[in-house]
């Protein structure tokens, strides 16, 4: 199979590529390479390009011809979806639309969409199914919903099937590839560099309507996601594929103070911790049920414990 990976020198999205490539699958990345270098890739073909340059990604698709695209290319702050949310719809929906598009052109009509649990905003329903209603409680979830739905009517005008992973914490790393992000906004790398540089780390909100007051979250080891994509491609490539949305996650999720504990006890010392008020837009508790995934495509989250996840992050980011 031939997979376009856009966005596939972000964390994700590279470490899905080398994935595939080791597995044998042909993988084309195309980034804009704002915030990483091509090097990260070794042996993967790239394109430099961003999904908002139509004549690029077109020209990429034309000569590439790809059986399947992976798009990850999004930006994923949600408390800076809050205060910027053109730049969110501008290119998570905009540039999502202007993918598809091009895909239809190239030929090309199978999608699988790096989607988010932040489409659920607040539940009312722990774990989540994806039937769950849906209230985003930012800009970034918004745009990540309104993509899935514009995805449904594609599917149903021009036959484009797509799949959406609404994955939910992506963490941990491999022995090359880990989170990298230019202007990292997730826990455990902020944990871990804080750890190692001997900083304070900022801990923002303890007066969540949760056990200990910290907000709660599934986390999912990202080999597991880039098998959940892996497998949700091949379900395209076959005549009964659908479009549709899953779940990823474990089913089981940890406070921010449980994550710190964790990190501790991996690391054998204190982490300084200092509270700040919540960020705006964050949900209280999100914790999958991947039961569909599970069922309906064989998959599993074998990689995705706590200790190996944070174990695996720790290694990683203590060899930086």
């Amino acid at each position: 199979m031939k997979v376009l990976i856009t966005g596939g020198a972000g964390y994700i999205g590279a470490i899905t590529a080398r994935t595939l490539k080791d597995q044998g699958y042909e993988v084309l990345v195309y980034d804009h390479f704002a915030s990483h270098t091509p090097a990260k890739l070794g042996d993967i073909s790239y394109v430099k390009g961003g999904i908002l340059d139509a004549r690029t990604l077109g020209q990429t698709l034309s000569s590439f011809h790809p059986d399947v695209v992976m798009h990850f290319a999004a930006y994923i702050q949600m408390g800076e979806s809050v205060v910027n949310p053109r730049k969110y719809y501008d290119n998570n929906f905009i540039g999502t639309l202007s993918l598809v598009e091009s895909m239809i052109k190239a030929g090309c009509h199978k999608l699988v969409f790096a989607s988010t649990a932040g489409v659920y905003g607040n539940p009312v329903q722990v774990p989540i199914p994806e039937d769950h209603k849906k209230e985003p409680e930012n800009p970034y979830g918004e745009t990540k919903l309104s993509a899935e739905r514009m995805l449904k009517w594609y599917d149903k005008a021009y036959g484009f099937k797509s799949i959406s992973i609404r994955f939910f914490n992506a963490a941990g790393a491999t022995d090359s590839l880990g989170e990298d992000h230019h202007d990292e906004s997730h826990i455990i790398p902020n944990i871990i560099s804080a750890q190692l540089a001997g900083k304070e780390f900022t801990l923002f909100g303890n007066d969540y309507p949760t056990p200990d007051g910290t907000c709660v979250r599934d986390y999912i080891h990202v080999l597991d996601l880039a098998e959940a994509f892996r497998l949700s491609a091949e379900k395209l490539m076959t005549p009964e594929a659908v479009t549709t949305a899953y779940n990823a996650g474990t089913g089981h999720g940890y406070s921010n103070l449980e994550i710190i504990k964790m990190v501790e006890s991996i690391s054998g010392k204190p982490v300084s911790v200092k509270f700040e008020t919540r960020r705006p837009g964050d949900a209280n508790e999100l914790v999958a049920d991947s039961s569909r995934l599970q069922s309906e495509l064989s998959w599993s989250p074998t990689h995705s414990d706590l200790e190996s996840i944070i174990k695996s992050a720790y290694n990683w980011h203590s060899k930086k």
